[in-house]
């Protein structure tokens, strides 16, 4: 396997040549600026131009990753050309949040066979309910499969969010490109960080990912009580706040992280990244800086490959990590790195959500986490 990692500024063009590595085993993967929906420029052009035969698929963020450094308005862009694996895009239009279990298993169904080892999916951040998404995918793809990949973000706007599929920037569309064969080598790991506090409550009324009451009281008119001044800033103060849920029945290891995408006055309801089952048990989240950053080491923990040759790390961090961290961002990326093996190659961006098995089995929908998936070819 060969690879490296390229990054693109509208003022100073390409860090380095693009590489020599296009074929029909080229993964060809990028991360930019939400901007680019509106002005694709010469960055993307020049993609199309050097890869005509690889797979190329990409997604906006909330900021991009280019090894060590968090920036804005730039492409991260990482090529991976594999010496046996094989390779296979797909795309489904995702128009609304009903229709997000029938895109993953559209996916799924294009992209299943006997050979599949794993599948990186890239997602519309803001019109997908991406715990149907996933139930979609898992209702179709062998159990034996890695899922690991993210929602586009788009800032703390929540305005637009794009996808590259075809050389092409689509909105309301998820890709995914499914890895073949045994050579081919894939990690992963999603941990948090934050910090659980107020009382436990029950969701009393919720309608997939649209939360309307907690305890019998209006979800929005509660949660703007823990906000205080904050909840004039909703929602992107809700990203400092976001909601841990699990079963009545389940254990409090097994919570899962839900960030808020947008609220309505009128219903006084919260809508979410992802479902919040009636009758589940709910609890507001805060950030805790030190276990932010370790968050980002237990992740690199898991996902690190025992692995001599090249590795490549597609690092997807929740925007809501980034506006806690602020300046100090770029010490969660360092961090991955620190942990992972040397000459570690890591690209990546911030999103409205996170897609990871726990530690293994079935992919879940995550927020607020650190999420990792490394790649190597035996």
């Amino acid at each position: 396997m060969k690879a490296s990692i390229f990054q693109f500024t509208r003022d100073g063009g390409w860090s380095d040549h693009l590489p020599g590595l296009d074929s029909p085993q080229t993964l060809v993967v990028v991360f930019g600026a939400p901007s680019y929906i509106d002005d694709p420029g010469t960055g993307l052009s020049d993609i199309a131009t050097a890869f005509p035969t690889s797979v190329v698929m990409g997604c906006s963020g909330a900021g991009e990753i280019f090894g060590t450094q968090v920036a804005d308005e730039t492409l991260s862009v990482a090529v991976i050309q594999f010496d046996a694996a094989e390779l296979r895009i797909t795309e489904a239009p995702c128009d609304d949040p009903g229709e997000s279990a029938f895109a993953g298993r559209a996916v799924a169904t294009a992209l299943s066979t006997p050979e599949l080892r794993a599948v990186f999916v890239l997602s519309e951040g803001l019109n997908v309910n991406g715990s149907e998404l996933v139930r979609g995918m898992n209702e179709t793809f062998d159990e034996a499969v890695i899922v690991t990949g993210g929602l586009a973000g788009d800032n703390d706007r929540f305005e637009r969010t794009w996808v590259l599929s075809d050389n092409q920037l689509k909105t309301n569309h998820v890709v995914a490109v499914g890895f073949y064969g045994d050579s081919v080598r894939i990690g992963h790991g999603s941990k948090g960080g934050w910090d659980i506090f107020g009382p436990e409550r029950v969701v009393t009324r919720s309608e997939g990912n649209v939360l309307y009451e907690l305890d019998g009281r209006p979800a929005l008119e509660l949660y703007k009580e823990y906000l205080g001044g904050l909840a004039e800033e909703l929602p992107a103060s809700g990203l400092l706040f976001p909601l841990a849920i699990r079963g009545a029945d389940e254990a409090p290891d097994d919570r899962l992280v839900r960030t808020i995408l947008a609220v309505d006055e009128e219903a006084q309801s919260l809508t979410f990244a992802g479902d919040i089952p009636e009758g589940s048990l709910s609890q507001l989240m805060r950030a805790n800086f030190d276990r932010v950053i370790g968050g980002a080491e237990a992740a690199a923990e898991a996902a690190a490959l025992n692995q001599s040759g090249q590795v490549v790390c597609l690092s997807i961090s929740c925007v809501g990590r980034r506006l806690v961290l602020g300046e100090r961002i770029e010490e969660e990326v360092e961090a991955v790195l620190d942990v992972m093996p040397p000459d570690t190659l890591q690209v990546g961006f911030y999103s409205y959500g996170e897609l990871s098995p726990f530690a293994s089995g079935a992919c879940d929908l995550h927020n607020q986490t650190m999420t990792l998936t490394t790649i190597a070819e035996d």
